[in-house]
Parts: structure tokens; sequence; C-alpha cells
């Protein structure tokens, strides 16, 4: 019975158009054969075939185009024979095992130089190697200097096909290998090239903080050579932003977290210019230590913008206060003009003011905008106040961000709501008051006001101007809706704003 372990998988058999000799040599250079010579498997390999089959050399050739190489070899001191001599030659298109017994004897090498020369050769017995493309690349072989009347029994034969076989795989496992190099290599030219030609300045760090690399953008924008380490870099950073940007860049490297600074960097010309400092940690591979990699990216044309931005919309801001205080101005006076208009103007100037306050919450001013929305109420809410000076209207639960776009519609809801209150409701008592309760509904904000200690009161069925105006407030500009129940303390309103709506 046959052994298994012995079995072979079979060789690929040649393919037809490897017939042709320039496809069949671009398949040999595939593989690299200045990277193989002397590889220890392919070693290994000959060592055993030359015991196997016992015979004083054997070798892994490589047919090439004017030579034949000897890869790895046993008993033999040359490292290739010329390509028209080698036996191998008859081996090309076949996967059969070549057995010469006596090549003294045979007429296809009678007269070989390797024959009647040295290394004197008699007997041979080379199996074909054949590439998964179905080129024939050479032999693994076994030669001796004396002939062998005996030819190889079937285990010789099958061990040698086996040694073949893994002389091969050695072969397409250093060729895939050096493929992968080449590709990571050129991934690696490719990204090389891409940082190199970015506008940013781009860097890396190791473990330590220690920079390894730099683009060449940094010289440029800086007319020095790279920095070493972080304290390197104190001397290109303002003095009014170095303590900041260096705190925050030890804070993200102790924590291992992603850094964000932006500070003036000097330029090459001695200017300083805003750049925005971005860098993020990263591992390799798992349980690795960690490297950085980061960039400087120039925002000082953005940053000028920002500012002239900035500076308009205070202007327009402090205009905006001069209209409300001009408006209010004018309705006071026709008031003392015509008696008869004096509640209008009285009301006018009562939602003008609370206009005004609003404004004050998301105006630009000093540098901070106040977006608070428990602060915009709590000012729309101040004027209404007990005997001891303490607030009637209770604002509890979240806060919220507040845009320039939602804060009129705002303010002129819960002025109404407040003035309705005042006049009818719960705060035209000594002793009522109102609940406002803030809650997140998800995408929404609910807004729930309740009133307390007021007297008894009913839907009358008439829809006033205030009304329809915090009808179309809340359900146009603010996205929302609203629902309205009078209890027997007064007005409970519920009231839903959507958040998009009320940070824009």
């Amino acid at each position: 019975m046959d052994d298994p372990i012995l079995q072979p998988s079979a060789m690929p058999e040649p393919a037809s158009e490897f017939i042709d000799e320039a496809r069949r040599l671009s398949v040999v250079e595939s593989f690299n054969a200045d990277m193989l010579e002397g590889d220890p498997e392919l070693k290994a390999i000959v060592d055993f075939a030359a015991r196997l089959c016992n015979a004083p050399v054997s070798v892994v050739t490589l047919l090439e185009e004017e030579r034949q190489r000897f890869l790895a070899k046993q008993g033999l001191a040359d490292s290739s024979t010329p390509r028209e001599a080698a036996f191998c030659n008859y081996t090309l298109g076949s996967s059969e095992l070549l057995e010469v017994a006596n090549a003294e004897a045979d007429p296809r090498f009678a007269e070989n130089p390797l024959v009647t020369g040295a290394p004197e050769i008699r007997y041979y017995a080379g199996h074909p190697l054949v590439s998964k493309e179905g080129a024939s690349l050479g032999t693994l072989c076994v030669i001796d200097t004396r002939p062998h009347p005996e030819p190889l029994n079937d285990f010789q034969r099958e061990g040698l096909a086996v040694l073949a076989q893994a002389a091969v795989r050695r072969l397409e496992a250093r060729r895939s290998a050096v493929e992968a190099e080449q590709i990571i290599a050129e991934r690696e030219r490719r990204l090389l090239r891409m940082i190199e030609g970015v506008p940013q300045i781009a860097w890396s760090a190791d473990n330590v903080g220690n920079f390894d690399y730099f683009n060449k953008r940094w010289t440029q924008v800086t007319g020095a050579p790279p920095p070493k380490t972080a304290e390197d870099w104190r001397p290109f950073i303002h003095p009014e932003d170095a303590d900041h940007a260096f705190g925050e860049w030890a804070t993200s490297f102790a924590e291992n977290k992603a850094f964000d600074a932006e500070f003036r960097l000097k330029r090459a010309d001695g200017s300083w210019k805003w750049v925005l400092a971005l860098a993020v940690p990263v591992a390799e591979d798992e349980g690795a230590l960690r490297r950085w990699f980061g960039t400087l990216t120039d925002i000082d044309e953005v940053r000028a913008a920002l500012e002239e931005r900035d500076l308009l919309a205070n202007e327009l801001s402090h205009r905006i206060k001069n209209i409300f205080a001009v408006v209010t101005g004018l309705a006071t006076l026709k008031a003392r003009k015509s008696p008869e208009h004096e509640p209008f103007a009285q009301e006018l100037t009562k939602v003008l003011r609370a206009l005004g306050r609003a404004h004050e919450f998301v105006r630009p001013g000093d540098g901070v905008r106040q977006d608070s929305l428990q602060g915009m109420l709590e000012a729309l809410f101040a004027p209404y106040t007990d005997a001891d000076d303490k607030p009637r209207v209770h604002v509890a639960g979240i806060d919220a961000t507040i845009g320039q776009r939602a804060a009129t519609p705002l303010a002129l809801v819960f002025h109404e709501l407040a003035t309705n209150s005042a006049k009818y409701g719960a705060l035209s008592t000594d002793t009522g008051h109102v609940d406002l309760v803030v809650e997140d509904a998800g995408d929404a904000i609910q807004l729930c006001w309740t009133e307390h200690g007021g007297p008894p009161a009913k839907e009358s069925g008439e829809v006033g101007f205030g009304s329809r105006l915090v009808e179309m407030s809340i359900t146009g500009q603010l996205q929302g809706k609203w629902e309205r129940r009078f209890g027997d303390d007064g007005l409970v309103a519920d009231i839903t704003m959507a958040k998009t709506a009320l940070a824009a």
C-alpha cells in the first residue's frame, strides 16, 4: 500500500502560451533570483534530495536567458553554467521527471561540455519546476559523476516530486512576499507624495513625543529646519499663545486624546500668522505603542474674516439697540401729545423693551455672546417680582442654546404670555406666580407654562392679536406647536420648539 505522506500534489502542467521563450523569461524574472540565492529552505531541500537519491550533487536551478542559475546547491562549487549546456533545457514544457542513467552513452548529452569536461556528469535526474502560471522555471536535480545502472525507485521518484513541489512553493511564497513589499512600498511612495503635496504642514512623532517627520512645508513656511522635540517649537509660537498651546499638548499627550489648538506661528519673514494645530494618537497594532500624526493649517485669513464679521455684527447690534430706543422714544412722545394713544404706546414700549432684553442675549459683545435660554427667560421675566422683590415667574429644568434668529420670536411668545398673565392671570394677583419648566424632548425642547393663584379663567372663544402672534411665532419660526387649557388657577400652556430652529 502506498504511503499517503509521500503522494505529491500534482505539479502544474506547463501552459502552451509559455512555449514562447520571451513570455517564459518574464515569469522567471518575476521571481527575483538575486534574492533567492543561498535561501536556507531551498538549501535544506537540495541537501535532502542528494541523500534521498544517493547522489553527491543536488541543485535547484533557474533557466535564465543566458545561463542556468543555481539558487541552492549541494556538492557543487559553481553558481551557474551556460544556458546552452544545461540539461534542464530538455525539461522545458514538461512536468515529468527527466532521468539520464549514463550521459556519456546518451546521444543528447554525449558531446555536452558538462559531460566531456568538468564536472564530468554521468548521471542526471531532474524534476521540472513549473510556476502557478504554467511556465517552466528550471529543475530540482541530482547529479553524479558515475553512471547509475539502476533507475530511481518509486519511493525516490515520489520523494523528488514532493521536494520539487516544496521548492516551487518556496519560490512562489518568496515572489508573493516581494510583490507585497513592492505594493506596500509603492503605497508608501504615493502617501509620501500626497503628504509632501498638501498645503498644510504635516508631521509625526513617536510615543515619547520626539518628532521624526515633517513635510517640506515646515521649512517653506518657517525657513528653519524641523524641530526635534516639543520645546523646539517654542521659538516659533507667539509668546502670548505658547503657554496655552503647550498646556493643551501636554494634556492631550498625557491622556492619549486628540490635540486641538490655535496659535500664531512665526514665518520665515518674521511675521506671525494664525494656524490651527490638530493631532491624533494612533496605535499601528493592537497593544503597540502609539504614534502621533498632526497638521498645521493656515487660518490667518479665516481669523481675519471672522474678526471683521464680529466687528460688523457688533456695529449692527448697536444700531438695532439704538433703533429700539428711538422707536420707544417716539412712541412715548406720541402718547404725550395724543393721550388717546397712550395705552397702545405703553404696550408697544413694553414689547420693544422685551425685544431689547432678548437681543442682549444673542448679540456679540465683549468677545462673549450670551446665548442661554434660561438666562434670556429670566431677563424677560425680571420685571415681574413680588413685594419682597422675589421672582414671580420660576424657570426650572434644562438649559439650551438659542440663536439670533430664534431670539425675537421667543421674546414675543413669552412677553405675550407674561403680559396676559399680568392683565388677566396669576400675575394680576398679589400672590399668584408662574412655573415654567423646560425639558428635553429628543429633537425638540418642551416648555410647560403653568399659572398658580390666579383668578378663575376660561376660554373666551375669541382669538386675539396676541394669540395669533404666539401661534405664528411658534409654528412658523420656531417650527413647533402649542396647546393651552384653562385650569382653576389660570392658564396652562404646553409649547414644543425644534432644537434646530431654537439654535438658528
